[in-house]
């Protein structure tokens, strides 16, 4: 097997894989269709390996090429970490700049983030933030995010990680639910109202049960495993449902239900990889952050 293959072709393998064509890869890339051709065609005679088979819906990858894109995506992420990287160290030390990604869960990245974000622009205009919402742990260790907002402890040893405090979740509601339904007063009366809640259990759900076994997936007249969509739900009144309790002082107030009776926490961490402590910006980033986090766990974050 030829060990010195360009990256370009792992490039184009990974777009071929992402788009399911040439034609989708090369428009991607920026590149033409016969190139992009070219490039599959050499990758495939250095590893010895069919990759693709053409199909009426494009091209199918054979399971070499399935193996093979996990390895290739986590090139792709050490590119762009490689050009990140490059980017935070500026020859004027004065200067704060560079690019930094930031993964966080959908709920913290849509409803807490912006506005701490707006606020790192302000006082740090050159920084450039990329940021990424998902509910799975992006891999820091492969660079995938330079930071992320956690809820549960990191156990990897290259990981810089700072605790800020524990997020409290309870049972919610909109006014305009509560006016039309009433509030219950004790948990077996949550049986004749609306709730809203999770589709699929996750580890965190499972944990959850554990404690307040009364809300099973079948107890939910809505369903959907979208954090913002339950949250949107919520706000909008269609019913009662587990929302963090800073964000119940946001733009459309909710209110507190049977707070006695159930809260759970989510503890928060920051988290960096090591060898981005000497990187300035990461590292602006990275407190800037963590004291905007803490802010919000105390209370309400100024909007």
């Amino acid at each position: 097997m030829n060990t010195s293959i360009p990256w370009e072709w792992y490039r184009t393998f990974l777009a071929v894989l992402q788009e399911g064509s040439l034609s989708g890869a090369s428009r991607t890339l920026n590149i033409t269709q016969p190139t992009a051709g070219r490039h599959i065609a050499g990758l495939e005679a250095a590893l010895g390996q069919a990759l693709f088979t053409r199909s009426q819906t494009g091209l199918l990858a054979t399971d070499a090429a399935l193996a093979l894109r996990v390895h290739a995506e986590a090139m792709a992420n050490t590119a762009r970490a490689l050009a990140r990287t490059a980017a935070n160290f500026s020859r004027d030390r004065t200067d704060l700049r560079g690019v930094v990604r930031v993964a966080a869960s959908e709920v913290v990245g849509a409803e807490v983030l912006p506005p701490l974000i707006a606020r790192l622009r302000q006082a740090c205009p050159n920084i450039v933030i990329e940021l990424m919402l998902s509910n799975r742990f992006q891999d820091l260790l492969h660079r995938e995010a330079d930071i992320a907002v956690r809820m549960v402890a990191p156990q990897q040893e290259q990981l810089i990680a700072r605790r800020l405090g524990r997020i409290e979740l309870g049972l919610h509601a909109a006014d305009a639910y509560l006016t039309r339904r009433g509030r219950p007063a004790t948990p077996e009366e949550l049986d004749g109202h609306a709730l809203i809640g999770f589709d699929s259990a996750t580890p965190l759900v499972r944990r959850a049960l554990e404690r307040y076994p009364r809300f099973q997936r079948e107890a939910f007249a809505m369903r959907t495993d979208s954090d913002l969509a339950q949250l949107s739900l919520i706000r909008a009144g269609a019913g009662i449902g587990i929302c963090q309790a800073p964000l119940a002082d946001g733009i459309i107030p909710l209110r507190r239900v049977l707070a006695a009776d159930f809260s759970l926490y989510l503890e928060t961490w920051l988290v960096m990889h090591e060898d981005l402590r000497h990187s300035p910006a990461c590292k602006r980033v990275f407190d800037f952050l963590a004291e905007g986090l803490q802010a919000y766990i105390r209370g309400p974050l100024a909007r």
